[in-house]
């Protein structure tokens, strides 16, 4: 029996949500991403209106206002897009609880055992995406398949507010014409080498030898053949099991090149206090940190650690970010930006294994000391209460690292045992 398989995409969705909360922007074109007086910063999504103007998810500030003139920048707010992403995963839960998010906005869900109560996967579909509209705000594209990889072909086929289905009677009239590079995990340079070899389509793509393929592109070129054959079997995950995005990071070019280790101190203290608060928002902790060093000759360099306990203390996030940069960083030249980072994101409230070198008591002492500092700027400001480092210098730490660069990764759909799943591809070819 074939499992029924959703994909729900909300349309444009940073933008659909500040548009809710700024009614102006409905009939203007604008894009979310950084301050266009800043550095830095790239679109991470558009209205339609901008869209058709040529704005483009990843494009540069710059070269977006070149394509649209009149477009207007909304800087991002994670924490809010965070907020409506579990809002829509409450919905996804009341009619299965194998939900697989893929970034915040969109979602895999398994419904096979529903159908029986709710109907087909069409009818479930067409309910969900009623009830998001009409009790957020905010439209979907679902697309309906018996496998994962065709949902979310279906979802991508017609947008904005649409319902597509990929059925066994209908994927190759439809499927098998769409572009390869519209196929999951086709990046620029897989479709040039697959132009290379003649195919350009999924079908093209379906109907070529799998030996062929995997002397080409290896277990990629097998993985791939099995996506276009509809024929990928990797489960959805079940809901809770894990965050729906795997990393929080902020990052800042200062307002002055950073000379030496208490500059980069202080800066990392105000950096890491901004994410450790947006992970304890959102319920999150991880046990991956990582510094990104940039100097002022453009010179990038990181390094990332794996801690024994899960955290989201701002004090234990700057020690190990410190120790990084001092691993990573020798002073060759001043700092012009710099940027923390926690991965691998799970649930806070998910039981793990307390080190033996570890300090309880001193941890929820610090935890308490966090949230108590969140309560005071909550309500008189961000300015209200500081750290003592602050003081030696105000000019650096002015900088509001509440409102800077904000980065939210996504799980890729090779992680979270799908992995496995291209392993039993080499098995099938």
């Amino acid at each position: 029996m074939d499992r029924t398989i959703l994909h729900s995409d909300c349309n444009c969705f940073y933008a659909s949500v500040e548009m809710l909360h700024q009614p102006r922007l409905w009939s203007i074109p604008m894009a979310v991403g950084g301050d266009p007086e800043a550095r830095h910063g790239i679109v991470l999504t558009a209205n339609y209106i901008a869209k058709k103007r040529g704005v483009k998810t990843g494009m540069a500030l710059w070269q977006a206002r070149q394509a649209c003139p009149e477009i207007t920048f909304v800087p991002p707010r994670m924490d809010l897009y965070i907020k409506f992403s579990r809002m829509i995963r409450e919905i996804y839960g009341e009619y299965t609880d194998l939900v697989e998010s893929f970034g915040l906005d969109e979602a895999w869900l398994d419904t096979t055992a529903s159908c029986g109560i709710k109907g087909d996967g069409m009818r479930i579909a067409k309910e969900i995406s009623d009830r998001i509209k009409k009790e957020i705000g905010i439209t979907v594209s679902v697309g309906v398949s018996w496998n994962k990889i065709y949902a979310k072909l279906g979802s991508d086929y017609r947008k904005p507010d649409a319902i597509t289905e990929f059925s066994r009677e209908n994927y190759k009239d439809i499927v098998w014409k769409i572009p390869v590079e519209d196929l999951l995990y086709v990046g620029r340079a897989t479709k040039r080498k697959l132009y290379n070899f003649g195919i350009t389509t999924i079908g093209e793509l379906a109907e070529t030898d799998p030996d062929m393929l995997y002397r080409a592109f290896g277990k990629i070129g097998l993985m791939l053949s099995v996506f276009a054959r509809g024929q990928d079997q990797t489960p959805v995950s079940r809901e809770h099991t894990q965050a729906s995005i795997k990393s929080i990071g902020n990052s800042t070019t200062t307002p002055r090149d950073l000379e030496n280790d208490e500059d980069v101190r202080l800066v990392l203290y105000l950096l890491s206090e901004s994410v450790a608060k947006r992970c304890r928002d959102n319920g999150f902790v991880g046990d991956v940190i990582e510094v990104y060093v940039r100097d002022n000759e453009l010179f990038s360099v990181g390094r990332q650690r794996k801690i024994t306990v899960p955290t989201n203390i701002s004090h234990e996030i700057e020690a190990t970010a410190m120790e990084l940069f001092h691993e990573v960083y020798h002073w060759e030249r001043p700092i012009r930006s710099i940027g923390v980072r926690v991965a691998d994101l799970k649930p806070e409230d998910i039981p793990w294994q307390i080190s033996l070198f570890s300090d309880p008591v001193r941890r929820e002492k610090l935890l308490a000391a966090d949230r108590a500092a969140d309560d005071i700027r909550r309500r008189f400001g961000y300015g209200s209460i500081q750290r003592g480092i602050m003081y030696r210098d105000r000019y650096l730490s002015s900088l509001n690292a509440t409102a800077d660069d904000h980065m939210v990764h996504p799980h890729s759909y090779l992680e979270r045992g799908n992995r496995s799943g291209a392993e039993q591809i080499l098995l099938q070819g």
